[in-house]
């Protein structure tokens, strides 16, 4: 076996020009519509999950202690729980509002695709 060969053929490979199927483009649709909305979802789920942690601290005196940052914690806690619930139907608007936009080029594509074969 020639590595030499197969190497070669691998480097050329990443330099040609890639043609874009529509497979491949009905991928890329797809991702555009999903990505921001799982971003949000992840980064707002992580920081309302850390402010009810920090709300949970103060309120069982793990940092702090006295009546004022037990109030504070609780207080705190509530607004990460509210964030927590919040998160789903968020992301639920995002992905919707992408899929309204990018839904009939999504359709378009993929009744294509399907009636080639």
């Amino acid at each position: 076996m020639n590595t030499d060969k197969i190497y070669a053929e691998h480097i050329a490979n990443e330099y040609s020009k890639k043609d874009t199927s529509k497979v491949r483009q009905l991928k890329k649709l797809d991702a555009k519509v999903k990505t921001p909305a799982n971003i949000f979802a992840y980064t707002f789920g992580i920081i309302s999950t850390l402010v009810l942690g920090t709300g949970m601290c103060l309120a069982m005196s793990v940092i702090g202690s006295g009546i004022g940052l037990f109030i504070a914690g609780i207080v705190i806690g509530v607004v990460g729980i509210i964030g927590c619930c919040l998160n789903f139907p968020i992301y639920k608007k995002i992905l919707e509002r992408g899929k309204n936009k990018y839904g009939s080029d999504i359709m378009r594509l993929a009744k294509e695709i399907t009636d080639e074969e």
